[in-house]
């Protein structure tokens, strides 16, 4: 009876260290578990992360090809506005310029305080509401003026730059650059003085449309000063 005892007593011991450390490796496989899936979702970050790096690359490369567009948009744009069909109306001083060598205007003839001349010597006076006929002769438009004395708009002698950075300067302009772009697109005077400037006389190196598409891509593309 004694031996039987102790053999039952004997199982029960081997019953009991066997469920537990049963249990023991039920409980430590999840840990197991959570060790590998921390492992794959660490590996699963690099990935990610190495995309999130060619993205921004590649936003970087899009802006950078952008700005530069836009400074070469400009840069085609200024060949325009440095052609004395425009900068003869655009001098640094008061008095406007002529010819395709942008000599001083003959006769005196000076800004005055609104841009259209002053006493008799009045831009209307010879300049008609259209073109004279004639080799040389006066170029027309019913609103021929310079810009007013109080915002002079001086083309002449500028770089790119700094073109570039006095149309962005509102201060200067008194145009937003919408403004300035519907000016450039629009103005009949800058229409006609640039691309009809009557015979004799040399038209800017882009066609109209060529110039207003330029100029409007400058502003599209973030009005970027050149460098």
């Amino acid at each position: 009876m004694q031996k039987n005892n102790n053999y039952r007593l004997g199982l029960k011991h081997v019953i009991y260290i066997v469920m537990t450390l049963g249990f023991i490796t039920v409980v430590a496989q999840p840990f197991n578990d959570r060790k590998d899936i921390g492992n794959v979702s660490d590996n699963s970050i690099k990935p990610n992360a190495e995309i999130s790096s060619i993205v921004s690359s590649d936003n970087n490369d899009a802006n950078k090809k952008r700005e530069q567009e836009s400074a070469d948009a400009f840069k085609e744009a200024y060949k325009v506005f440095m052609h004395p069909r425009c900068m003869n109306c655009h001098p640094s001083g008061d008095a406007p310029l002529q010819g395709d060598d942008s000599h001083i205007h003959a006769q005196n003839v000076t800004r005055g305080k609104d841009g259209k001349g002053v006493y008799a010597m009045k831009c209307s006076n010879c300049h008609q509401k259209e073109n004279t006929s004639g080799l040389n002769m006066p170029p027309g438009d019913p609103d021929w003026h310079l810009p007013p004395a109080i915002m002079k708009m001086v083309f002449q002698g500028k770089t790119p730059a700094q073109l570039a950075a006095q149309f962005k300067d509102q201060k200067q302009t008194g145009k937003t650059l919408q403004q300035m772009l519907k000016h450039v697109e629009e103005d009949h005077l800058v229409i006609n003085s640039g691309w009809n400037p009557g015979d004799g006389r040399t038209k800017p190196p882009l066609s109209h449309a060529e110039f207003a598409a330029k100029f409007k891509e400058w502003i599209e593309k973030g009005a970027v000063i050149p460098k």
